[in-house]
């Protein structure tokens, strides 16, 4: 008979028990070197080049506007936070991007510095010219440009790619003018304005070109759209609505078409269109006795707002209206006429606001 633990000494089981772990040990870290496999650098994030940079001076500013790209330029998805650099280059006025210096940074943005300035990608910044700056690029062009960058490997700059330049000729532009005056007609909001006299730097006009006009519905910064440019004092917007409200400003252009440069907006000036205007007086009243009853017929009004007729009939020389409510064609039948009379009858239209026209022509007719 075997004794007991005759393969395993009680001498010798510490050393398998170690040999054992040992063994263990090995293949549990062969087997993780093969989970984790090789290494990958981390994702180098350098941004598209923005494709749709607009600038242009407005009063002692350069409003400049671009869309934030959303891709690297290995077409995935930016990640990390982006910076913003305004370039700039000056250039004697007339050669522009012709013969054009290496573009510097002007302003450089980090996220929290242009995030105020975003709605959704779109960026619209607007860079102030000092009083220096002003001054030394009168009559010059500024050439502008953008591009964007974020932080790699040790917090390096990402550079993308300069965006298309556009140039700006600096010109010394008008104060900010005086709100419009504003007029309802039945047709339009008739605007009126006075053309500015002195320049920025307090010299006269030079290059005047004309006025743009904006419009708004809230009056809000930046909600203000243009309508037109018109080169005299006036302006009539007939794309409106009676009973919406409606807010104007006015600006000064100065240069040349494509090359426009502007003052400050006006102050923003409000209104509310009333519908005051009656509709044209009915034309062609017509009559008949017949039946017993006065037979009435005109022309139909033409006017969009209109609500129907009033049917008025004149008992010694006192106007009557004989229709309860407004009649919504242009036919009416008295029933009520008195036989045996000769009686005088007008009509007149009525418009949704509620304005009535003056009388048409009187008709008569005989009740015999």
């Amino acid at each position: 008979m075997t004794a007991p633990n005759a393969f395993f000494p009680r001498t010798g089981l510490p050393k398998r028990i170690l040999q054992v772990l040992i063994l263990a040990s090995a293949a549990g870290w062969l087997y993780g070197c093969g989970v984790q496999g090789t290494p990958h650098p981390p994702r180098v994030e350098l941004p598209a080049k923005v494709t749709n940079l607009t600038a242009e001076q407005i009063g002692q500013n350069v409003e400049i506007n671009f869309t934030l790209p959303k891709q690297t330029t290995d077409g995935q998805r930016l990640t990390n936070p982006l910076e913003i650099e305004i370039l700039r280059a000056v250039a004697p006025q007339g050669p522009g991007l012709a013969k054009l210096p290496e573009p510097e940074v002007w302003i450089h943005l980090v996220h929290n510095e242009w995030l105020p300035y975003a709605q959704d990608d779109n960026v619209s910044y607007s860079a102030h010219l000092t009083e220096q700056e002003f001054h030394d690029w009168r009559g010059q062009t500024l050439v502008v440009g953008v591009r964007t960058l974020t932080r790699g490997f040790r917090h390096r700059a990402l550079n993308s790619d300069a965006s298309n330049l556009v140039d700006v000729p600096i010109l010394d532009v008008s104060e900010a003018m005086a709100g419009p005056k504003l007029v309802t007609t039945e047709k339009a909001v008739e605007l009126q304005f006075s053309t500015p006299t002195t320049t920025l730097s307090g010299a006269p006009l030079t290059d005047f070109a004309g006025f743009r006009v904006y419009r708004s519905l809230t009056g809000k910064p930046g909600s203000f759209e243009m309508l037109a440019d018109v080169s005299g004092p006036t302006f009539s917007d007939s794309h409106f609505e009676f009973g919406q409200t409606y807010y104007y400003q006015v600006r000064a252009t100065f240069g040349k078409p494509g090359h426009l440069a502007m003052s400050d907006p006006s102050q923003a000036v409000k209104i509310t269109p009333r519908d005051t205007f009656p509709p044209t007086p009915p034309q062609g009243l017509s009559s008949i006795y017949s039946a017993g009853a006065v037979e009435l017929v005109w022309t139909a009004n033409t006017e969009s707002d209109l609500a129907g007729y009033n049917v008025y009939r004149l008992d010694d020389q006192t106007a009557q209206r004989v229709n309860k409510e407004l009649v919504r064609t242009p036919i009416f039948r008295d029933v009520a006429a008195t036989a045996g009379k000769t009686l005088t009858y007008y009509v007149t239209a009525v418009d949704l606001s509620g304005n009535e026209s003056k009388a048409s022509k009187h008709e008569d007719v005989e009740t015999k």
